[in-house]
């Protein structure tokens, strides 16, 4: 993990690659458990039976579950001290280039692409994050999420 304090000292990671978080393996019980919350229960993520014979040969991961685990990813590359406040402000970009099976590992690769100043004593971080699947070449996601960091 990178722990930086302050903003002075966050306005010097621009560009920085921040490294990668732990594997996580994706389970039917996480899948299923998103569906719960999501309503989304498409048979390709929980029919495992259906699936099997479908065109992944088995279920996978819906792709926001995928997107929704870079905030535990994310907290184990960079913490920021020495701020009121961090706050998730949105994303740029979202894609979803290869699915994830279920009972793949998949971790987090991070770096801060742009940090500008919006607001007297706020800091506007921009990254770009890739989702990789172990033993795969594509990703299962890229975004550029944008965070905001006020002392």
């Amino acid at each position: 993990m990178i722990t930086v304090t302050g903003l002075d000292e966050l306005r010097t990671m621009a560009g920085r690659d921040l490294g990668h978080s732990s594997w996580l393996e994706v389970t039917q019980e996480r899948v299923d458990a998103f569906a719960e919350a999501t309503g989304d229960h498409q048979w390709i993520h929980v029919d495992v039976q259906r699936a099997q014979a479908g065109p992944f040969g088995g279920t996978i991961a819906h792709g926001y579950l995928t997107l929704s685990l870079v905030i535990p990813f994310f907290a184990e590359i960079l913490q920021v001290d020495g701020v009121k406040m961090g706050v998730n402000y949105g994303l740029d970009k979202v894609r979803f280039p290869s699915p994830v099976r279920v009972g793949s590992k998949i971790r987090l690769a991070a770096r801060i692409a742009g940090i500008e100043e919006v607001a007297r004593r706020c800091l506007q971080v921009t990254l770009d994050f890739t989702v990789q699947i172990e033993g795969v070449d594509k990703p299962a996601c890229v975004a550029q999420p944008i965070y905001r960091y006020y002392a």
